[in-house]
């Protein structure tokens, strides 16, 4: 029977990412996914990296500029993001924000309306300010999802596209391997980072992970000149602009979807969400709105009930680690694969406090959570 001392389910940046840390420290670790590694939100996302509300922050924050040299692959990244208001309750919440990274220890200065006009050439003058985030950045999706399988497999992981995970087999109250088409594959420890497909897998062997999945759309238009930073957020928008100069943009209004299938084609896009990216994209850069969009993304997102990420090692089996980020993968990518390690190997994460990740704030969660909090599209409530 094949197998490896750890499988992980799921090839996005958060089992790459584990794969690495895990492979690096001489770990025989396998990868399983059930297309292409990293084909769903993992390369189809903003490419942000200041997620400042979350406990990995800080490791985030160390690891993104040494990432390029530690994977001995390019990801892109670069420093800094500045955030446009267009009015003034949206200057309200980054001055909440700014008071947050300041207590963190984070420098983020306000911008007058002119400030932002020159910083952000694009931007015009229908906007009332904006904040200079001086930490956090963005990378290249598409190009960090390389770099992750690349540096994993040189430290000894593989990695097995097309196996679509089925099902977990227990023997004696341990995880003892995953059911894929062609057989069972062994493992000692299993970690599941299969995104939206988590909860499904998971329950088979008593775990109760409550995720409502989601589409989540981004839109990219032809190349204009270079801003003097590539990451420019706002109007209820996050994206970056590419080495080449395309503006790659999405945020807002999600499609939700009914529960997956663990294999076969997912559902395609059924509503008019890249629309109104456009149109907000327009009134944020309104300079380059006369910009045609050339293409669109759509990745498959996980929710948690809080909107918070899943770290965990449940006393029971013992030996499942549960990642599941929660729409903020892709960022916290670096220290959450070490968090991951962490568990794996130590049964504990030792370089931040991730209590607040576990499952068991979940206990006693209202079985209609996704309809309370209003997170069903009413076409695939009727499909159910």
């Amino acid at each position: 029977m094949i197998g490896a001392a750890v499988v992980i389910v799921g090839g996005g940046v958060t089992g790459l990412s584990a794969a690495w840390w895990l492979a690096r420290d001489g770990v025989d670790v396998l990868v399983l996914d059930k297309g292409v590694i990293g084909y769903e939100a993992s390369s189809r996302n903003g490419g942000g990296a200041t997620h400042y509300q979350s406990p990995l922050f800080h490791e985030e924050q160390r690891l993104w500029p040494l990432m390029d040299e530690l994977l001995g692959y390019p990801t892109e990244y670069r420093p800094e993001r500045i955030v446009i208001a267009m009015n003034e309750d949206q200057m309200a919440r980054y001055r909440r924000m700014q008071g947050i990274l300041a207590r963190l220890g984070y420098r983020a200065e306000e911008m007058d309306a002119l400030e932002v006009s020159a910083a952000v050439p694009l931007a015009g003058t229908r906007h009332v300010g904006g904040m200079h985030i001086r930490t956090g950045g963005q990378a290249n999706p598409q190009r960090t999802v390389q770099a992750y399988g690349w540096a994993a497999q040189d430290h000894g992981a593989r990695i097995m596209q097309h196996v679509p995970v089925l099902g977990i087999e227990m023997a004696r109250g341990r995880v003892v391997g995953v059911r894929t088409r062609d057989g069972v594959i062994g493992c000692d420890q299993l970690v599941v980072a299969a995104g939206p497909q988590s909860g499904v897998l998971l329950r088979g062997i008593g775990i109760d992970l409550p995720l409502a999945p989601a589409r989540a759309e981004m839109i990219v238009t032809e190349a204009v000149p270079l801003m003097p930073l590539g990451g420019v957020d706002g109007n209820g928008l996050y994206g970056r602009q590419t080495l080449r100069g395309n503006l790659v943009y999405g945020g807002g209004w999600h499609e939700w979807l009914a529960e997956l299938p663990l294999e076969g084609a997912l559902p395609r896009p059924s509503s008019p969400v890249i629309r109104q990216i456009a149109l907000r994209l327009a009134q944020m850069l309104p300079k380059v709105a006369h910009v045609r969009v050339i293409r669109s993304w759509a990745g498959i997102v996980e929710n948690t009930p809080d909107g918070r990420p899943v770290l965990d090692r449940p006393a029971a089996p013992g030996n499942v680690t549960v990642a599941t980020m929660s729409s903020v993968g892709f960022g916290l990518s670096p220290a959450s694969g070490r968090a991951v390690r962490d568990l794996v190997v130590e049964g504990r994460c030792g370089f931040a406090e991730i209590g607040k990740l576990s499952l068991r704030r979940f206990e006693g969660l209202d079985p209609a959570w996704r309809q309370r909090l209003g997170w069903v599209t009413p076409m695939d409530e009727v499909a159910a």
